[in-house]
């Protein structure tokens, strides 16, 4: 996974994570940092760490809420719109195609196991120390 997200890197200007991050902006828009976190299982150091690169960048833009003006959204600018496409050889392309192509089966058993293990993962976080 590493290989793919330096070549995207290389190829695209956006790693795995930053690209995830536009993808996820992109499709819900007006959406808080806080928010973006937890639908990607992240803590807010690193999604704030990728915004403050991908807004640098002219990417995302950070914007204050309409109806809350304490509360800070995210959008895309234009060049980050012009990223957020379908796009061949991505991280998100090859899962897409691997799912596309796995029998219903398949797919119901890795989805019991990774919520196993994401719910593992979860009590381990939670346990002090």
């Amino acid at each position: 996974m590493q290989r793919v997200s330096n070549r995207m890197a290389r190829d695209l200007g956006l790693t795995g994570p930053q690209r995830l991050v536009v993808r996820c902006i992109g499709k819900y828009p007006g959406i808080p940092a806080s928010q973006l976190a937890s639908i990607l299982h992240l803590d807010r150091g690193t999604i704030s760490s990728a915004l403050n690169r991908l807004e640098e960048r002219g990417l995302v833009e950070r914007r204050a809420d309409s109806i809350d003006g304490r509360r800070v959204t995210l959008g895309l600018t234009e060049d980050g719109r012009a990223v957020d496409r379908p796009t061949e050889h991505t991280i998100e392309a090859t899962v897409e195609h691997l799912l596309g192509t796995t029998s219903k089966d398949d797919l119901a058993v890795t989805v019991r196991v990774l919520g196993a293990l994401a719910d593992a993962l979860e009590q381990e976080a939670d346990r002090e120390a």
